[in-house]
C-alpha cells in the first residue's frame, strides 16, 4: 500500500512537471493584441490627465466661490451684530430715560409731601417727634 502510494505521488508529480514545462506559443496576433492595449492604455492616461486638469479647475472656481461666500457672511454677520448691539443700547437707553421721566413726578411728589409734614409738625410735636426718628427735620 505504501509503494502504491508512492507510485502515485510521483507520477503525479511527473505529470504535473511536464505540464508546466510546455512553452505557449506567442504570435504575432498576440503582439498586435499588445500594442493594441498600449495604445488605449495612453489614451486612457491622456484622458485621465484632462479630466485631472477639469477637476483641478472645477477645485479653484469652487475655492474662490466659497471665499465670495465666506466675506459675505462675514459681512452679514457683521452688520447683524453691529444691529442687534445698537437695539440693546437703544434699549438700555430707553430704559433710563423712562425711569428718570418716571420717577421725577414721583420725587416731587414726594417733596412736597415732606415740606408739608415739616410745615405741620411746626404746630404739631408728635409728627415732628416722628420726623426727626426718620431724620426728616
Amino acid at each position: 500500500m505504501k509503494r502504491l502510494f508512492i507510485f502515485w505521488f510521483f507520477l503525479a508529480a511527473a505529470i504535473l512537471a511536464k505540464s508546466q514545462q510546455q512553452e505557449v506559443p506567442f504570435t504575432f496576433a498576440d503582439r498586435d493584441r499588445i500594442i493594441q492595449t498600449e495604445v488605449k492604455v495612453d489614451a486612457l492616461n491622456g484622458r485621465i490627465e484632462q479630466l485631472d486638469e477639469k477637476i483641478d479647475q472645477v477645485d479653484r472656481n469652487l475655492n474662490a466661490r466659497m471665499d465670495r461666500l465666506d466675506d459675505k457672511f462675514d459681512t452679514y454677520f457683521t452688520w447683524g451684530f453691529g444691529m442687534v448691539l445698537g437695539a440693546i443700547f437703544a434699549l438700555f437707553g430707553f430704559i433710563l430715560y423712562d425711569r428718570r421721566t418716571t420717577v421725577a413726578p414721583v420725587r416731587r411728589e414726594l417733596d412736597k409731601t415732606i415740606e408739608a409734614l415739616r410745615d405741620m409738625g411746626k404746630e404739631d410735636t408728635n409728627i415732628r417727634e416722628a420726623l426727626k426718628k426718620v431724620a426728616l427735620w
